[in-house]
């Protein structure tokens, strides 16, 4: 029985079954990522001895590290850097604004990091390296992070571009981003401020964002064919509203600060959590303190076409979509149960809804995020997920 490498079914094949595709299979191994971040935490904690680290009840790995200035307690600086991860490739084989969309993403993927611990954000600084320096590319590139730095009220301060000849495929490059926030001691979101009971809110994202981009080349098979690359890109998502696969996997990952913002404001969130990579299993633990776990109804929110689309094709697992893409839910957060009616109020219009709650975690074998598997009692997601 001969099958493709993708894990989809050769068609010449019509009583072969097919075969679940997973992060691992794209050269995704999440798990031996979370052990090595473990240990690489210890080197970080062991830095902290007589420095001026703030929020002490910040572990390391979370959205964003907290430094209280040496002058005052009056305010404490948050920081955090990330990339674009293979999302890129896809900005590579389609090219001009794509740059300026993946840069956009840059900065909104660090700019919510920093919001999940309530920080309003100061200034931004970029890496970009090629292995043969194009400047139109570069400024388009580092154009899409100014524009989106501008939106969002903060300053593109400085950055970096090397050319590094022989490190790159030509036309290709990568990007990482730097941010820096300001938040006051007593308005920190640490998770802290998490209860039993509270109600969890989901704001919808757009597609994959900046997550799950190798799984999802993988099960579109996409390769060394830029011709036949463009031709999977340019079909239509079906299901869709008329886009192409291609756009619909290239749709921004969203800024959520002007919307969490009026929440902060009145002192509603309790705890937030940015859904990135790991999704909604190992994100929304983030948020939480020891004793706590989230029980989620699947049913309560759509999955965009693009991931349903994608889980069709790909026959991901239930525990494998809740791991690898973000389904649908690109931040979340929590307010206390009587606060719940009025934040909704305040986030109407922006498709925001009730996806969960907050609940004691009875033993350490209970999952913390409950659910969403169907030996949790879940569905694992509405008509949408394929």
């Amino acid at each position: 029985m001969e099958r493709h490498e993708n894990g989809r079914t050769d068609p010449r094949d019509g009583a072969a079954q097919a075969i679940a595709t997973t992060y691992r299979d794209a050269g995704v191994d999440r798990d031996a990522a979370g052990h090595a971040i473990g240990r690489i935490a210890q080197l970080a904690r062991a830095t902290f001895a007589g420095s001026t680290v703030g929020g002490a009840a910040l572990p390391v790995g979370h959205f964003g590290g907290a430094f209280r200035l040496p002058a005052g307690d009056d305010r404490i600086l948050i920081a955090s850097a990330d990339g674009i991860g293979t999302k890129l490739k896809l900005a590579f084989l389609v090219g001009g604004e794509a740059h300026a969309r993946v840069g956009g993403d840059l900065v909104n993927h660090c700019l919510n990091d920093i919001l999940a611990l309530g920080a309003r954000p100061l200034f931004f600084l970029d890496y970009v390296a090629m292995g043969k320096l194009d400047p139109a590319v570069l400024e388009t590139l580092v154009g899409g992070m100014a524009a989106a730095c501008q939106a969002n009220g903060l300053a593109l301060l400085g950055g970096e571009s090397a050319e590094m000849p022989g490190f790159y495929a030509d036309g290709e490059y990568d990007a990482a981003g730097f941010i820096v926030g300001e938040v006051a001691p007593s308005a920190i979101i640490d998770g802290s401020a998490v209860a039993i009971g509270d109600v969890v809110l989901g704001l919808p994202s757009t597609g994959l964002h900046t997550n799950g981009y190798s799984l999802a080349r993988r099960i579109l098979g996409l390769g060394d064919d830029p011709i036949a690359d463009r031709g999977q890109l340019d079909r239509s998502l079906p299901g869709g509203g008329g886009e192409s696969v291609g756009e619909a996997l290239l749709a921004p990952h969203r800024s959520y600060a002007s919307l969490v913002r009026p929440l902060l404001e009145h002192g509603m969130v309790t705890g937030m959590a940015h859904i990135t990579g790991g999704g909604l299993v190992d994100n929304l633990p983030r948020m939480l303190p020891a004793g706590a776990a989230i029980e989620l109804d699947p049913m309560k929110w759509s999955v965009p076409p693009i991931l349903g689309f994608l889980i069709a094709q790909g026959h991901v697992s239930l525990a494998e979509r809740y791991r690898a893409f973000n389904m649908g839910i690109g931040f979340a957060m929590s307010v206390n149960a009587d606060d719940a009616a009025a934040a909704e109020r305040l986030l109407a219009g922006t498709g925001a809804v009730s996806i969960g709650r907050v609940v004691e975690r009875i033993t350490s074998t209970v999952p913390v995020v409950q659910g969403l598997l169907a030996e949790d009692g879940g569905s694992g997601g509405r008509a949408n997920d394929g």
